[in-house]
């Protein structure tokens, strides 16, 4: 056996850690052939290739983070994220078989895509902070950014998976089915939550109840300028860069007139360069900002090259490098938070850093939209990928100008390992 391969899975020493994630393995490919198939059925069967409604619906899931993604965090901070994930889990594998209860009934309309979407847009903004804060309880610290890569791994081994399988269940028996097994899917993550050894989390102390508690967390943050810079750029990344099931759909049906098989296809190869950088991460065990930063920078140097491609398969090529980009900058995100955030403040930070990564999504999604609508797909993902990496170059200045330094808040035993 290989000498790294005991860093790669070394959170999978903790038997909770294991039902976790592999309860969200299941749980994330039943999520990713929904959104292929929502996307698909909103594009093609209740509207006629209308990019700017399938902007609308991806907007409408992320809009509810906006409003109530502050108060999700203290929530998180304040109550037991175990059995607050049991509740959101709950709640959003009802939507799901809703929407696919309408759809294989024959009676789903656009307003009713509409309404589930925002249903579960709030389901989702509880659960996020919950579950993102949820890991640092789970294992020790020192096994952080080993578990934040292997949920990435995870979630992108589902996004490789889910896109594939959707596009044949969507070409065989069309996309209700898809929504009823992602209803399914979320047994696994109760499954495996429900069996953990409570005894054996590493608990935050919750958070009392007091007056102006998510004032303090946003204090806290404009406290802490890497954390600005942090949050500034993954605004800028995922309200812009990150509309990718709007972006493969318009390439796919309008640039390169595909179907349902090939829009898949576009978002498992997407899910090899992703599920790459997971894995790499896992590999590393080590948090470098160098990698957060250069995340941004190739996933807008290989999006804009995209825009560029003369053929399906060419532009499906770029594709690894935009996902093993995206992934890099999320797990830089994501790790450095996990780490050097204070734990009673913790709930909250990744609540504004969630609202900022998806809350963007509602302006962002449409205008995408948009532009593909008026301009072309080319130019929805060209000026996308473009913000992108105008966000990752600011940030290069910063590091270079020494400027952007995590600061590490965290009394857990460890520190904050290699930041530079």
């Amino acid at each position: 056996m290989p000498a790294d391969v005991p860093t790669m899975f070394s959170a999978l020493k903790s038997p909770n850690y294991r039902l976790w994630v592999a309860g969200a393995l299941v749980s994330n490919i039943g999520t990713w052939m929904q959104r292929v198939a929502q996307d698909w059925l909103v594009l093609t069967v209740l509207t006629d290739q209308n990019g700017t409604a399938v902007g609308i619906t991806t907007g409408l899931q992320f809009l509810p983070i906006l409003f109530i993604g502050a108060w999700a965090g203290l929530i998180a901070d304040r109550y037991d994220k175990r059995r607050l994930l049991m509740i959101t889990q709950t709640a959003m594998g009802l939507t799901a078989l809703i929407l696919g209860l309408l759809v294989v009934t024959e009676t789903a309309e656009l307003w009713h895509v509409y309404v589930i979407a925002l249903a579960l847009g709030v389901g989702s903004a509880f659960d996020a902070p919950a579950r993102q804060a949820f890991v640092s309880e789970v294992v020790a610290k020192k096994d952080i950014p080993n578990a934040v890569a292997l949920n990435s791994a995870s979630f992108n081994l589902a996004r490789l998976a889910g896109p594939g399988v959707a596009g044949l269940i969507i070409a065989w028996v069309g996309t209700g089915p898809a929504f009823l097994l992602n209803a399914a899917s979320f047994a696994a993550v109760l499954f495996g939550i429900s069996r953990m050894n409570v005894a054996a989390l590493y608990r935050a102390e919750p958070t009392p109840r007091g007056k102006r508690q998510i004032r303090e967390g946003l204090a806290y943050i404009a406290g802490r300028p890497d954390l600005i810079v942090i949050l500034t750029m993954a605004f800028l990344v995922g309200t812009f860069g990150f509309n990718f099931q709007i972006t493969n759909a318009m390439m796919a049906t309008s640039v390169f007139g595909r179907g349902p098989t090939e829009y898949g296809v576009l978002g498992s190869i997407t899910a090899v360069g992703t599920l790459g950088a997971a894995l790499w991460a896992a590999r590393r065990g080590r948090f470098r900002l160098r990698y957060l930063v250069g995340g941004a920078v190739v996933f807008g140097v290989a999006g804009v090259a995209g825009a560029l491609m003369p053929s399906f398969w060419w532009y499906a090529l770029t594709l690894v490098p935009v996902g093993l980009g995206a992934v890099t900058f999320l797990n830089g995100c994501n790790t450095s938070i996990q780490l050097s955030v204070a734990p009673q403040y913790r709930g909250r930070v990744l609540a504004v850093y969630m609202a900022v990564v998806q809350g963007g999504t509602p302006i962002g999604a449409p205008l995408i939209g948009f532009i593909g609508d008026t301009l072309g797909a080319r130019w929805a993902v060209g000026l996308g990928s473009g913000v992108a990496l105008l966000a990752g170059a600011w940030a290069l200045y910063l590091v270079l100008r020494g400027r952007f330094v995590i600061r590490d808040d965290n009394p857990a035993t460890g520190s904050l390992p290699a930041v530079k």
